[in-house]
């Protein structure tokens, strides 16, 4: 008799009827993760962007993202907007630290390198900064952005991916 498997993180495209509970994955994530870097009303002003879900869904449409799930329920999305930037990535904090970011990011990294990206930006939060620093992201410079009627500071960081090598 063998141990049960346990569960692992899958992907797949985002679909629009997940924009209600991808909005709540990314308020929670904002309230529960970022606490330490922002101020209740700065997490309060950011986790509002999400309030407005048909917003908030055609946000998510208009780019490539990519949902991860566990046993088929999402735990985190990413968000490529363009051919090299990244514009959102969130895990549900009870998925934090369990992978699901890493799966997200290496499948948005390929999928880049796919279509042509020589490199990848990020406006990385101050929470996010070190999860892409571990993954080779390089800071380029610091901002302050406005959201919600509040300054929230972040990070561009920028990752060279990997030249596509051609066939001899």
């Amino acid at each position: 008799m063998s141990a049960p498997r346990a569960s692992a993180f899958a992907l797949r495209p985002y679909l629009p009827a997940d924009t209600s509970l991808l909005a709540e994955i990314f308020r929670t994530s904002i309230a529960e993760l970022t606490g330490d870097d922002y101020s209740p009303t700065q997490q309060d002003a950011w986790a509002a962007s999400a309030d407005d879900e048909a917003s908030f869904g055609n946000r998510l449409g208009a780019r490539t993202t990519l949902v991860a799930t566990l046993d088929g329920t999402p735990v985190g999305f990413i968000a490529l907007e363009g051919p090299s930037q990244i514009d959102l990535l969130h895990v549900d904090p009870a998925a934090a630290g369990q992978g699901a970011g890493s799966l997200l990011c290496d499948a948005i990294e390929r999928l880049a390198t796919a279509r042509g990206a020589e490199q990848l930006t990020v406006d990385a939060s101050d929470t996010a900064r070190d999860f892409f620093e571990h993954r080779g992201y390089v800071a380029q410079q610091r901002n302050s952005v406005m959201c919600g009627g509040e300054w929230l500071a972040n990070t561009t960081m920028l990752k060279r991916l990997a030249e596509k090598r051609s066939a001899s």
